[in-house]
Parts: structure tokens; C-alpha cells; sequence
């Protein structure tokens, strides 16, 4: 039981974020297809307690934000299409019954079945096959009616559907569609414009390494001159190729930036363990030894170490582990953060006990 365990526990550690678990979903046609997605058709639908009601604003946003990407969009069925945006925005959200677990259903913004109030669900069709991807946009508010009043805002559905067009403004589905779809140059198009916000940046990085879009690391390798963009262009880099492992040993070492380091060595785990690569290991020990390593880069060197099981680790974690249990301090939080780090990877290093 205990070698089963652990070994779950090593699986868990190297598969993919749940947002892309489910690609091999698609056959290598469907893939081909997505990847050349480029006239979308947009489908929107507008429901209150009066009934349907007029959903051009909807359909514009959705157009309108696209289109930001390059994407070319049409509200015409007859006209040729690659793929159908479909939007419902419903003042009271209709019951469709529960979804499965894990995957999109378990992000934040999946659709909620415990959520009665007013909402906007977001799927795509590719030809005539509905996809798993499902979305949704909330307001904070579940009674429309009651939050109309307060407002003195009038018809309790007009005042939901224009909060929930506020939503669908800010929310990123343009950005998480071109994910979905795996095109990776739009991304990095919008990442280059400079009227491309800081926060939305961020989130482009982030998508980027979720991808594993290789082509990337030439334009995050420059975000790391930028100190809003470098943590995560450096947690996009653990998601990549091997390439990045030199600059990520260079940055870990001499960055003065102490969360710079720690992004750094948590990378290096991350992509030693994504390609089975043991070169990380002698720098993340050289790391590890090192009395002037700051203890919350101490941790994520550890981690690192455990996500890469290596026998030249074993001794470096146990002397560490010796010297750390003879520190009592309760009340030390990054102590006991740097303890459970230096235990887990132990578990994960020496597996002598495991099979013998």
C-alpha cells in the first residue's frame, strides 16, 4: 500500500494542470482543426423572467473581443464558419444537471450548480461536435430583483443582463478560447502590442506555459526583464523545453530578486521532472548546500529536488533534514514550509525501504 501511495503521489506530481487534461479528447484531425480556427460564428441568446430578449449587445462583445485576437467573425449561420461561439445569458440560471468531475469542471469559473442567479455559460462547437470546454460568467449578486431595487436600477432583467455584459468585458474567454484552440502566435501577437494591459500579460504568460508552447521561450526569455512579467514568465519556462534550464540555474543563483530565485528553482523541478532530466540536480544541490540560500528559497530548491528523484540527493536531504529538526520554533512558518519540503522529497529520493 505504501509503494502504491507514493507512487500516486509521483504521478500526481507530473501530469498536467487540470484545464488540459482532457486534449486527448480530440483525435489528431480535430487537433489539426482547432489549430487553424479562424472565422468563428457567434451565437447568442438572452433569457429574463419576461422571456427572450435582445441579445446584440452580447453577440457584439463577444465579436468585438475576439476579433482582438484576429479572428475574423460572422453572425450568419449560412456563411462559412470553423467553429460556433455559442453565449446564454439568463437572468435565473436554468438547472442542467451536474457535470463531472475534474478538468474544467473543478476551475472557478465552470459552471457552478449551486448558482441560481444571473449568468452568461460559454461553449464552443467544433463542426457539429459540442466540447467538454464550458465556462461561465456570475455577477455578484444571485437576486436580480432584489439587487435592482437597491440600485433603483428599474427592470430587474435589463439591469442583470447589463452587469453580466460588464462581466463578459472584463472576463479573459478570448484569451482561454486561442489556449483551447492551440494558437500559441495569436497569443504571443497580443503579448507583444503594447496596448496590451500588464495584468492581461500575465495572464497570457501563464497560458503559454500551460500549453507547453515551445515557441514561446524566445519572448518570455525577454519578459524576464520585465519585474511585473518575470515570476511568471519564469513558472511559464518550467512548463517548456530544456532549452530554458541554463538561464533558470543563472537566475536562481545570481538574481537579487529572492522570489526571482525561488520561481527559478521551482521551475527547474518542474521541467527536470516534465523531461526526466538530471542535469537540474547537481545545480539545485550546489543550491541546497549553500549556508547563504535564503530558507524560502531553501524550500522551493527542495521541492524541486523531490520532483526529480535522484540518488545524489539522499544524503544532502538528510543532512538538512538533521540540522532543521533541531530548530524548534512553532511559530516559524517558512521553518515548518522548509521541514515539510525536506520530508517530502526524502520520501521521494530514497526509496530503498520502498522495495526491499
Amino acid at each position: 500500500m505504501r509503494v502504491f501511495l507514493l507512487s500516486v503521489a509521483w504521478v500526481l506530481v507530473l501530469l498536467p494542470g487540470p484545464s488540459w487534461a482532457y486534449r486527448d479528447y480530440f483525435t489528431t484531425d480535430q487537433k489539426a482543426q482547432l489549430a487553424k480556427i479562424q472565422t468563428v460564428l457567434i451565437e447568442a441568446i438572452a433569457l429574463t423572467d419576461k422571456g427572450a430578449v435582445d441579445a446584440g449587445s452580447i453577440a457584439e462583445i463577444a465579436s468585438r473581443r475576439l476579433g482582438e485576437l484576429g479572428y475574423t467573425m460572422v453572425q450568419d449561420r449560412a456563411k462559412p464558419h470553423d467553429a460556433v461561439f455559442k453565449v446564454k445569458c439568463e437572468q435565473r440560471k436554468t438547472w442542467e444537471g451536474t457535470t463531472a468531475a475534474g478538468g474544467d469542471a473543478d476551475l472557478p469559473d465552470a459552471p457552478s450548480r449551486l448558482w441560481k442567479g444571473p449568468a452568461c455559460q460559454l461553449t464552443y462547437l467544433l463542426g457539429e461536435m459540442k466540447v467538454k470546454w464550458q465556462r461561465e460568467v456570475r455577477t455578484n449578486f444571485e437576486d436580480a430583483v432584489t439587487a435592482a431595487q437597491s440600485a433603483q436600477a428599474g427592470d430587474p432583467g435589463a439591469y442583470a443582463m447589463g452587469k453580466l455584459n460588464e462581466g463578459l468585458e472584463k472576463y479573459e474567454f478570448p484569451l482561454l478560447l486561442t489556449a483551447e484552440w492551440g494558437q500559441p502566435d495569436r497569443l504571443l501577437k497580443l503579448l507583444d502590442s503594447t496596448e496590451t494591459s500588464q495584468a492581461r500579460k500575465v495572464k497570457i504568460i501563464s497560458l503559454l506555459g500551460e500549453m507547453q508552447a515551445d515557441e514561446a521561450l524566445p519572448r518570455l526569455k525577454q519578459a524576464l526583464q520585465d519585474r511585473d512579467l518575470a515570476k511568471q514568465a519564469l513558472a511559464a519556462m518550467g512548463n517548456l523545453g530544456r532549452e530554458g534550464i541554463p538561464l533558470l540555474v543563472e537566475i536562481m543563483n545570481t538574481s537579487p530578486d529572492l522570489e526571482l530565485q525561488a520561481a527559478a528553482a521551482k521551475s527547474l523541478g518542474q521541467l527536470g521532472g516534465l523531461h526526466g532530466d538530471a542535469s537540474v540536480v547537481p545545480p539545485l544541490l550546489a543550491k541546497l548546500k549553500d549556508p547563504k540560500t535564503d530558507w524560502s528559497v531553501l524550500t522551493e530548491v527542495a521541492w524541486a529536488l523531490g520532483k526529480i528523484p535522484d540518488k545524489r540527493s539522499i544524503q544532502p536531504l538528510y543532512d538538512l533534514d538533521k540540522k532543521l529538526q533541531s530548530m524548534r520554533d512553532p511559530e516559524n512558518v517558512q521553518l515548518k514550509k522548509l521541514k515539510e519540503a525536506v520530508f517530502w522529497s526524502i520520501k521521494q529520493c530514497d526509496t530503498w525501504d520502498q522495495f526491499s
